[in-house]
């Protein structure tokens, strides 16, 4: 990516965090694009704020190579500091026990270096057990497998995600049953893991879920967060779905993006002790053959999602 690529996507960072008031940190922002230059033209590149701290802008990197450790690159590169707690040796953990087709990176256009994706085969969904087994991993995901067998998600992991900041980790879940779905039993499971009475929107937006995930700590033995991921297939007609944040709404309207059939993204629900809010992810650039690009716009980029699930 040449200096004026690079200086175009700091440019639409910039439009895209005013449209919530937001003010990105170029110390921040900048390191991150130089160290990220070399992939940035095949790259999926996301944006996604929440309700629950509208302080940040997230935006996500995805489609990385699978031989990569993108938390060791950051390290190497000055954007993260290397850490002794397990959270630092848990990615590469992952990759000497899993199968993996690629990653991601998140950082906050304030905030920096956030996260990391890693992305596991969708026709290898894998089982929990081989994940709770690696040493570095939060004991409480070990302590939990009954939970996940329950409702049928035992053996359907896709996906990992690991917050440094917070030092916590997301277990995701595709081809969850579809019962999973349903109001009864999503008040089952919050009640279980003792989180507050869904709203009837959370009911209506997890009866639509394309995914599932849970949030666990190493401070924890309990699971945290439960969050149900919606394919949205027009994020600008959002506000008249569900009820948005003004912020939010805005957002929505006004992102910008690059690719054909533009406008669809993910709308997610989350419940946690203090209780309900809510994320959306839109796309910007969306790289060919890429897990986001398969999902959202169908194998021929048609616009018609390849998931069966999404628009339900």
């Amino acid at each position: 990516m040449t200096r004026t690529d690079m200086e175009g996507l700091y440019s639409v960072i910039e439009e895209t965090a005013g449209l919530l008031d937001i003010s990105p940190s170029r110390d921040k922002v900048w390191p991150i694009l130089t160290a990220y230059e070399d992939a940035l033209p095949k790259t999926v590149v996301a944006f996604r704020v929440t309700t629950r701290a509208t302080r940040d802008l997230d935006c996500r990197f995805t489609a990385l190579p699978a031989d990569v450790n993108p938390y060791a690159f950051a390290v190497s590169n000055g954007l993260a500091p290397e850490t002794d707690h397990p959270v630092g040796t848990l990615l590469s953990d992952v990759q000497e026990r899993l199968p993996i087709t690629a990653h991601g990176t998140d950082f906050g256009v304030v905030g920096g270096f956030k996260k990391t994706w890693t992305f596991l085969p969708v026709d290898d969904l894998q089982k929990l057990s081989k994940l709770a087994d690696i040493p570095s991993m939060p004991r409480s995901l070990a302590e939990n497998l009954g939970f996940y067998a329950r409702y049928g998600l035992d053996d359907k992991n896709s996906m990992i995600g690991i917050d440094y900041a917070s030092r916590t980790v997301n277990v995701y879940f595709l081809q969850a049953p579809a019962e999973c779905r349903e109001p009864e039993t999503v008040r089952s499971m919050l009640r279980e893991l003792g989180l507050p009475d869904p709203s009837e929107q959370m009911l209506k937006l997890a009866q639509q879920a394309v995914g599932i995930y849970t949030t666990l700590s190493w401070d924890s033995p309990k699971i945290e967060r439960i969050t149900f991921a919606t394919m949205v297939p027009d994020v600008r007609a959002l506000p008249t779905r569900v009820e948005v944040d003004p912020k939010i709404e805005k957002f929505a309207k006004n992102v910008p993006y690059t690719y054909r059939s533009p406008g669809q993204g993910l709308y997610n629900v989350a419940s946690y002790a203090g209780g309900e809010y809510f994320k959306l992810q839109t796309y910007y650039q969306l790289s060919e053959g890429s897990l986001e690009a398969k999902v959202l716009l169908g194998p021929a980029g048609s616009g018609v999602s390849s998931s069966p699930d999404a628009g339900q």
